[in-house]
């Protein structure tokens, strides 16, 4: 058995994480702490507020009772809105507290684009502009070179949880453009577990989102690969060569 833990900020599309789980169809387990937000409003200070280092530790003891093997900060906006080298010490220090290998939901983006083999991708976000602009600049940090940026203007979380399927379709193909080899939807708000190759299919390319990459990035840290395509190309991906080298993210061990 494989688990993965994962902090999560308040009330949203939570409930993806136990549909990945029985899509995934094996014996891996994606227990979920929430951790505290101020409420549900997506700005540049709540979203730091919600990414600061005692919130995300107030639920680290939890997971680890729950057998957590790696634990992942599923929040893209409360991890990017720190930059690239601020999203590093926000992921160190989940590791130190955790002692456990740990990530967060932007760079499960990064990683999950070399997965995949893509250098160009589009940004099909929820969120308002300024957002979108900050998660593409932070991809771009991550040697992604971003095609496209497209901001949704989801001032609020619950705006984003109540998203239908044809308002996320709406979106990838608003943000689509025709370099880009990925399309990403940067947002742990929407519920998109069940529709990754539906997006697929309707863009004709690998599409990656907030909660599937989420997922991927804690298996990864574990050294954990599974065949799953009902979740799209990224979990129908070859295996890596053997002897391959991939740095595996942040692991502290105390």
């Amino acid at each position: 058995m494989t688990t993965v833990g994962l902090l999560y900020p308040g009330q949203a599309a939570e409930d993806d994480f136990p549909r990945i789980e029985v899509m995934l169809d094996s014996d891996i387990r994606v227990p979920l702490f929430h951790t505290d937000a101020d409420g549900d409003s997506r700005t540049v200070e709540a979203l730091r507020a919600a990414g600061a280092p005692e919130r995300l530790a107030a639920g680290v003891e939890e997971l680890r009772l729950a057998g957590a093997e790696s634990v992942v900060w599923a929040s893209t906006g409360g991890s990017f809105v720190y930059g690239w080298d601020g999203g590093h010490e926000q992921i160190a220090g989940l590791a130190r507290a955790a002692g456990l290998p740990a990530s967060s939901a932007s760079f499960a983006f990064v990683h999950a684009a070399r997965e995949l083999g893509a250098t160009r991708v589009a940004v099909a976000a929820s969120y308002p502009e300024d957002l979108a602009a900050l998660f593409a600049g932070f991809l771009e940090s991550g040697g992604l070179e971003v095609t496209a940026v497209r901001g949704s203007g989801l001032i609020r979380a619950s705006e984003a949880a109540a998203a239908d399927v044809e308002l996320v379709k709406e979106l990838a193909v608003a943000g689509d453009h025709p370099d880009a080899e990925v399309v990403v939807l940067p947002d742990n708000a929407l519920h998109t577990a069940a529709h990754v190759p539906e997006l697929e299919q309707l863009l004709g390319k690998p599409v990656l989102t907030a909660n599937q990459v989420t997922v991927w990035e804690g298996l990864r840290l574990t050294d954990r690969r599974i065949w799953a395509p009902t979740l799209g190309t990224l979990f129908a991906t070859r295996e890596p060569p053997l002897g391959a080298a991939e740095p595996r993210g942040i692991e502290v061990r105390e």
